[in-house]
């Protein structure tokens, strides 16, 4: 972990905003100082979660931290338009549509604001710390509550038209597929996301196929952990829901390596964590259905776990334009 305590470093704020949890940090140039995260507060609205952002951007910077903060950046779930700073619609977050980000970031901070879309500043994150370091053709996927991602082709970070490339989430896999939060159905991420492991779980836990999900379902409620948990506890319905997921991970990675022609996939997010009970099967399904020259293209985890869209967020205050923007990566 790259840390220190460089008083005279420039500092940025970085915030990761997910539809699960949200993680603030504080970075001085390449090095994480301090981080921290809570439930994101998805009831409590915009309003609410950006008080969430204010309490936690005050645990981690006192007042002499602050006065070396030269941004803020901001790492969002869904589409925003980066060239405006502009959500254009965050299906896990409602009443987040066209909200000004960027401004109301830099009214409530007094801080100049940049915001990404989650997957293209985790992609940036791996690319410029991670697994994606020296590597000028990658794909980055994250599996959480959603699925979002990002790419960096021929050594530049893809944003496209209005900033908002790569939704690998929403490539449709299956005609008449479960309905996804996007509106369409049979859509990668109404397949392959934590949610959708989720209900599997939960179908499991109801009609008693798995005992294991069952208990959980009396303890509390089922969760896509407690998949991962009762298939290392030797449950075979949970192997058999991994074995699955793994299916749809990697017809949906089949067809990003299609796209993009990378020679790198990495995985973030939630799922990630159990990466080891998916790896088999993700590639397995890549040997067989991609054609050939795209058969070899290696899948590893996040080399910044958790934290990858953090990473990102911090490079685009203080490496700005050169590895934010569609620019080469930095020399070595």
């Amino acid at each position: 972990m790259r840390r220190r305590s460089d008083m005279s470093a420039r500092r940025a704020i970085a915030v990761d905003l997910g539809g699960t949890q949200l993680r603030v940090g504080l970075f001085a140039e390449d090095h994480l100082l301090r981080r921290s995260a809570l439930p994101t507060d998805v009831a409590g609205g915009p309003a609410g979660i950006l008080a969430q952002i204010t309490t936690l951007t005050e645990q981690l910077c006192d007042s002499d931290g602050m006065k070396d903060v030269i941004g803020i950046g901001m790492s969002c779930a869904g589409p925003i338009d980066t060239a405006s700073g502009q959500v254009t619609g965050i299906p896990t977050l409602p009443g987040w549509d066209g909200m000004p980000l960027s401004q109301t970031l830099e009214d409530r901070t007094g801080l100049p604001a940049r915001v990404e879309n989650d997957g293209i500043a985790a992609a940036l994150g791996e690319w410029r710390h991670g697994a994606g370091r020296d590597v000028r053709n990658m794909v980055y996927l994250t599996v959480s509550t959603g699925i979002g991602g990002g790419a960096v082709i021929d050594g530049r970070l893809v944003h496209g038209h209005k900033g908002i490339a790569a939704h690998i989430g929403h490539i449709r896999l299956m005609q008449d597929g479960p309905r996804c939060s996007c509106g369409a159905s049979g859509c990668f991420e109404a397949l392959a996301s934590g949610t959708a492991l989720q209900a599997r779980a939960a179908t499991a836990a109801q009609d008693g196929s798995s005992p294991f999900l069952a208990a959980a379902a009396r303890d509390g409620g089922v969760a896509a952990r407690h998949v991962f948990d009762g298939a290392r506890a030797g449950d075979d319905r949970c192997r058999h829901l991994l074995a699955e997921e793994a299916l749809y991970l990697g017809q949906g990675m089949t067809s990003a390596i299609h796209m993009f022609s990378p020679e790198l996939v990495i995985v973030g997010g939630g799922l990630s964590n159990g990466f080891d009970l998916l790896s088999d099967g993700i590639h397995r399904v890549i040997r067989e259905d991609a054609m050939p020259p795209f058969r070899n293209v290696p899948v590893v985890r996040a080399g910044l776990g958790d934290d990858s869209g953090l990473w990102g967020a911090a490079s685009m205050v203080l490496q700005p334009e050169d590895g934010w923007r569609n620019s080469g990566p930095p020399s070595s």
